[in-house]
Order: structure tokens, then sequence, then C-alpha cells
């Protein structure tokens, strides 16, 4: 009897295919990448090159799409500021959902984010962002304010400030990059367990066990269903949590 063989990191580092030996070699994942965000700029530019006072079903598809980063913007921004940051929260809310949802989409089926390359870039572009907001709303007060809470009793900051540091200028690209790496690695893998699984009872042992394999596929449909919702949320919880911070860097306690 052939041994399980269970999913392996070894998935995320697949072999270059392309420019093999050159500083822009591309394995499987880079080509998805590049395909995903082709597919987005061709997408939005068919949807908005000719826009119409009564839309059509794909231009209103797309207006209805644009409407969340821009809700997100609005709400905790306000109208000039989150018109200000909506090009940063719309690319940021679609870039994370497009490379999500290659994790459930044959022949990819693998997300882009589930490498910690494209979620720590997106974390720094949010976390720099964060800081020049910042620095340009309160030149001189920022930091100060940041590490030093106003209303705090002075003996108190030798706490305090170590805190605000950590977790305001350490803590929140690290928990984006990872919040949403983990997510979809953990996704990938238990979603290659069940159909690995249902293969090997199935094809492999076979009779009585294909009942069972037959179940565990039942589970990789269901949890299939769950990585669709799992890929939206976090592409919107990205989304917020750097409105959020751009929130608190313009707050006029600063």
């Amino acid at each position: 009897m052939e041994p399980f063989v269970g999913p392996s990191v070894e998935e995320f580092f697949p072999e270059p295919i392309l420019f093999i030996g050159t500083p822009f070699e591309m394995n499987r994942i880079m080509i998805i990448r590049v395909v995903v965000a082709l597919i987005v700029v061709l997408v939005f530019w068919l949807g908005t090159r000719r826009m119409k006072i009564v839309p059509t079903r794909f231009q209103g598809a797309i207006e209805y799409l644009l409407a969340v980063p821009r809700n997100i913007g609005t709400d905790l921004l306000g109208e000039k500021d989150g018109a200000r940051f909506l090009p940063l929260l719309t690319t940021i809310f679609f870039v994370v959902i497009s490379a999500n949802f290659t994790g459930i989409i044959p022949p990819a089926n693998i997300a882009s984010t589930s490498l910690i390359g494209l979620p720590i870039v997106l974390a720094v572009i949010s976390y720099v962002t964060f800081i020049y907001a910042g620095i340009k709303k309160h030149p001189g007060a920022f930091f100060k304010n940041s590490l030093f809470p106003p209303g705090v009793p002075w003996p108190l900051y030798i706490i305090v400030t170590p805190i605000e540091f950590v977790s305001t200028f350490v803590l929140r690209p690290v928990t984006l990059t990872l919040r949403l790496l983990m997510n979809m690695l953990v996704g990938h893998l238990l979603l290659v367990l069940f159909f690995l699984a249902t293969n090997y009872f199935v094809v492999t042992l076979g009779g009585g066990w294909s009942a069972l394999g037959v179940g565990i596929l039942g589970f990789a449909f269901a949890w299939s269903g769950f990585e669709i919702l799992v890929a939206v949320l976090q592409a919107y919880v990205f989304t917020l949590l750097t409105a959020v911070y751009l929130q608190l860097a313009l707050a006029d306690e600063h």
C-alpha cells in the first residue's frame, strides 16, 4: 500500500520557468501575479473607457466594486481625505482580492498572497503612507504625540512610550503582513490536503474507502466556498486597516 503524502510548503517555491538564470526569472506564482494584474487592468479599462449616464450591466458591476474602497475611505477619512487616498485604497483592495482568488481558480490553484513577498510589499506601502500622512499633517508633532500621548503622567512614559513604539511602528506592518499571509497559506494547504486525501482514498485504496473519499471531496468543495469568503474578507480588512491607520495619522490630537 502506498503511503499517503500530504501537502508541503515546497509547493510555494516552484522552479523558475521563464528567464532562467537572469535577475528576471519567473516561476509559476510570479507568472500568475503578472497575468492577474493584466486581467484586472483590462477589466477596469473595459468597464470605464466609455462611461454612460445609464450604465450597462458591466459598467454597473464595475461601479459597484469600486464603491467598496470608496465607501471605506469616505466613512473613515471624510470626503476630502477619502478622495485623496482613494487610489491607494482602491489599488490595495483589488490587488489583494484578485491575488487571493487565484487560490481557488484553476489552473492557478494557489493564492499569490500566500507567499510573503506580496503581503509585505502591500504592508510596507500602507505603513509608509501612514507615516507620510502623519508627518505631512502634523510636522514636528506626529512622532512626539504618537510616542508620548498627551495627558499621561510623565513617570508613566517609561512604560507607555515603548509600548506605543512597538504597537504603532513595529506591529502594524507585521500584523498586516502575517494576517493576510497566514490566512491564504493555511487555506491553500487545507484545500490541497482535502483533494489529495480524496485522490488517495478513491484512486489508490479504492473499494470501501471510496465512500470516505467522496465525503472528503464534499468537505473540499465546502472549504472552497469558505475560501471565497476569506479572500473577500481579507481584502476588505487589509483596506479597512490601512484607512484606519491613515485616520489615526490625520487625527487632530496629533
